[in-house]
């Protein structure tokens, strides 16, 4: 049950927000290799493309970027935006919104599993273990759909090379 919440000081009514948590996939595609998924370490556990939560003060593009470094090893380059996924039981632990990238390494012979990932592998596209955690298999399907020249995708708002706390424009809006 959820009850009204009080500054114990002064009696104000404190609102909380139980607003989706923001995450940041991506799908590194190379055409001889496949995909790369992880074998996720903690529950929920299975396949996944690697990813995870957007830290404070970082954008998206960072944030894809950081996982696959932490969870695979790669250095990434984003190429694109393939979609923003905000089904709210697409995560059983929490309510997620995560905006998925399709990016590329000039190394991926540098594959290794690191953080919370137990492995990292490529995989054909026609041949994906399983079971694939979240709403994975959907996103997947619709890179399948940009492989294929179904499906455009987007460019990167952000330029994930930028530092953090570098200024990224140069005039006011």
């Amino acid at each position: 049950m959820n009850h009204p919440r009080y500054c114990p000081s002064c009696g104000t009514l404190v609102v909380k927000y139980s607003n989706p948590l923001p995450t940041a996939d991506v799908i590194i595609y190379d055409e001889q290799r496949g995909i790369v998924l992880v074998k996720r370490g903690a529950p929920p556990l299975g396949m996944a493309l690697p990813g995870g939560f957007i830290e404070e003060g970082e954008s998206a593009e960072h944030a894809a970027v950081r996982e696959m470094k932490e969870e695979t090893g790669l250095d990434v380059e984003l190429v694109g935006l393939l979609g923003v996924y905000s089904w709210p039981l697409r995560d059983m632990r929490c309510h997620t919104l995560t905006t998925v990238f399709v990016g590329r390494s000039a190394h991926p012979e540098l594959l290794q599993a690191g953080d919370d990932a137990a492995d990292a592998a490529f995989y054909p596209l026609d041949n994906l273990p399983g079971p694939l955690c979240f709403d994975h298999g959907r996103i997947i399907s619709h890179f399948r759909d940009w492989v294929e020249g179904r499906r455009p995708l987007l460019p990167c708002a952000e330029d994930p090379s930028l530092d953090y706390g570098d200024i990224a424009y140069t005039r006011p809006f």
